[in-house]
Parts: structure tokens; sequence; C-alpha cells
């Protein structure tokens, strides 16, 4: 019995470096990170999504704008170009969701403020409420870093059509006015091409944390 295993000893430790060789592989393979997914309208819930795109199965971009923001500069996509950001919808008066929302912005704003590849992007949904002044009083309070943050108002109607057909984040509240919103609690990862890479409460710190996590993926993409 003894002359039996030292006879395939030998052929014992290759096979077992083999097993270990091809185990790691598989393990590699398994963990590889996945790329993050690119939002489409059809992937939403359809109360966040404009009736008129609902079905859209590809294509999708954050449409064109223009707004203003708390130091009375014109935000356009070209502020936005080559960058990522993480967007959200907000109003400077909102005493529920939105305090824990701009402190989780703010934590955002922390841990990206040396990083060029990143911006943030808060829209008022009260705009005929969030004057310029308004927003840079608010600006002030939270310690928005201007060069890192836009808090940016402007027209209702541009903004909830963002809401809507782009961001596909905001529910509709039935108004006949056809601008009517609710606030929503989601942020958006945006990436450089103005696609929708990610959706996270932002009311809550364990999303913050996945969000900060997806960014790190997200970046990679353009590491190659």
């Amino acid at each position: 019995m003894l002359s039996f295993f030292k006879a395939y000893k030998k052929f014992a430790i290759v096979f077992g470096i083999i097993s270990i060789i091809i185990i790691s592989i598989f393990y590699s393979i398994l963990n590889v990170e996945k790329p993050l997914p690119i939002y489409q309208p059809a992937m939403v819930s359809t109360e966040l999504v404009d009736s008129t795109i609902q079905h859209q199965i590809k294509y999708h971009k954050i449409a064109d704008f223009s707004l203003i923001n708390q130091n009375g500069d014109t935000i356009t996509q070209a502020t936005y170009k080559d960058k990522i950001y993480v967007a959200d919808f907000f109003f400077t008066t909102c005493q529920t969701i939105c305090p824990i929302m701009t402190d989780n912005m703010v934590d955002i704003q922390k841990e990206i403020k040396n990083d060029e590849e990143v911006l943030l992007l808060s829209h008022s949904v009260t705009p005929q409420i969030d004057s310029v002044a308004q927003l840079k009083r608010y600006a002030i309070k939270k310690g928005v870093i201007d060069s890192k943050w836009n808090l940016v108002t402007g027209d209702k109607g541009e903004i909830y059509r963002l809401a809507r057909k782009s961001y596909l984040a905001v529910k509709d509240d039935g108004m006949p006015d056809d601008y009517g919103m609710v606030h929503t609690e989601n942020f958006m990862l945006i990436d450089k091409k103005r696609q929708i890479r990610g959706y996270y409460d932002g009311t809550k710190k364990d999303e913050i944390k996945r969000l900060l996590k997806d960014l790190k993926t997200l970046k990679k993409e353009y590491q190659d």
C-alpha cells in the first residue's frame, strides 16, 4: 500500500497544483466586476417616466438644458462635458427628506472634492421660490463647493421635463398644468455619455456607500 502511494506521489502533487490553478481561474472569472447597467425608460418604473417614452429600450440620454446656479451662472450640458456626475431634485424650503438628502450629498462632495472627473448637480423643483439668492444662502449654509456642485433653478417646465423625460426620477402629481412634480429621494449617477448608470435612495447611508462604490466602477470604464 505504501509503495502505491509513493508511485503516485508526483502525480498527486501535480494534480493538486493544477486543481488549485483551475479553481483560482474559475473564481476570478466569477468575480469579474460587471459594468454598471445603462438605464433605459423601459427599465424604470412607469410612475417615474413620461408616457411618451415609457417603452423606449435604447439610446436614452440626458437632454440639453440651460439653468442658473447659485452664483447666477448659466449651467448647461457643456458644464458637464466629459464629466461623471450625481444628480438629484430638491427644494430649499423642504423640511422632510431634503435635509437628509443634502447632508448625504455633502458626504459625496467630501469624497469627490479632489476628483476632477466628478461633479454634482441639484435641481430645484420649486424654482419660483428658489431664486439665485435663495440658492446661494442655502449653498453657504450647507457648505457647497461651487466648483464641484451646482444648485440650479430656472423654468419649471424645463426642470419638470428633465425629471420625467431625462432622469426618469420623479412622479407626476397629476396637476393639469403638466408641470406638477412629486419630490423624489432618487440620486442618479450619470456617465460621460449622458447616460443613467445608477439609481440610489438619497436618504439612506448604505445607498450612498453603494453609489460611491459604483462611481469607482464607472471610473474604471474610462481608464482603458
